[in-house]
């Protein structure tokens, strides 16, 4: 059976002053959908609100900041797991995840500064104190995570665009 992930990216796409429409896109697994345009929904006047109906109001007048891709987190949790898969496995999910012609395409990453919640220990890059840098060390993320990071950047085709937070 096939699993299904359907997003709706409510890329709101006016192609008249009064048609306003959403694009479904979707990712099924045995398939060939990775963030495929599947439906194009037609937005309508709503009739009388009530509260057994769910509603979304679009406003297409209001717009907020753009959408600058898709992507998730290369932690520390990520990248251990990663590295104990055997080699065809990885190169399975690299592609899986950022080729845009074999995968979804994802173009954004994150990863964290320090240990974090994903880590499988606490750490630091520099100890306590040490306004000189002394002892500035990034030792635990060349174990696993740079490598994960570099070899997602290359699955992208250095497309990826990485943020890091503490």
């Amino acid at each position: 059976m096939a699993r299904y992930l359907v997003v709706l990216l409510v890329l709101v796409a006016r192609s008249a002053p009064s048609q306003t429409r959403a694009i479904v896109y979707t990712t099924a697994e045995s398939t060939s959908f990775r963030l495929t345009p599947t439906d194009t929904l037609m937005f309508k006047p709503s009739e009388p609100t009530s509260e057994g109906k769910v509603y979304v109001f679009v406003d297409p007048r209001k717009t907020f900041q753009p959408m600058i891709g898709i992507g998730g987190a290369l932690t520390d949790a990520a990248a251990e797991t990663f590295a104990k898969l055997p080699a065809a496995r990885q190169e399975e999910l690299l592609q899986a995840y950022y080729s845009a012609d074999r995968g979804i395409g994802y173009t954004l990453g994150r990863t964290n500064i320090h240990s974090c919640d994903f880590s499988s220990e606490s750490y630091t890059y520099v100890d306590e104190g040490d306004k000189d840098l002394t002892s500035f060390s990034i030792a635990h993320d060349l174990r696993f995570r740079i490598s994960l990071i570099k070899r997602a950047m290359a699955a992208s085709g250095n497309r990826l665009k990485m943020f890091d937070s503490p």
